[in-house]
């Protein structure tokens, strides 16, 4: 059985939705990972500055701490690169991430009808989309294409976990 999950994807792509929706169905504790932000990493963001290498990876050991520390957990963060997936995984057994995969313009989209979030516009989702390397050759990553409806990538989801 797999007892860690990471949620991961550019800013938009419903991370922390899909994560709550596993969590709930699974029994586990979710963990959203903008929640632990740094107050000076929020604000850059607010401010549509883009984060940096380092500025995130103070944050993704703070995550991996709670992968580790947790016996159960859905975890739902942006992993954009393959050395941010590696500093998650560090020392932690039974995972599984799932990557929620989209288009820029399908993102796009949804982040135009959000309210109320300090992820700050068009140019901070193009960076992301720049950052991104898709983890298309990790053997514990499993791609959801998000254009499915909630339902359907829901139901994609918790199979690939039950089989896995």
């Amino acid at each position: 059985m797999i007892n860690k999950i990471i949620v991961m994807g550019v800013s938009g792509c419903g991370k922390s939705s899909m994560g709550q929706k596993i969590a709930a169905y699974l029994g586990f504790p979710f963990f959203d990972g903008d929640d632990y932000h740094s107050e000076a990493n929020v604000e850059k963001m607010r401010q549509g500055i883009p984060l940096t290498d380092e500025d995130r990876f103070g944050w993704l050991k703070t995550l991996n701490s709670i992968l580790k520390d947790q016996p159960t957990a859905v975890v739902a963060c942006s992993g954009l690169k393959p050395e941010y997936r590696d500093i998650l995984r560090h020392g932690v057994n039974d995972l599984r991430i799932i990557y929620l995969q989209g288009d820029f313009d399908t993102i796009w989209q949804r982040h135009q009808k959000r309210d109320g979030h300090y992820f700050n516009g068009k140019e901070m989702l193009e960076s992301q989309f720049a950052t991104l390397v898709e983890p298309n050759e990790e053997a514990d990553v499993f791609a959801v294409d998000i254009r499915m409806s909630i339902e359907e990538v829901f139901q994609r989801c918790i199979t690939e976990i039950q089989i896995r």
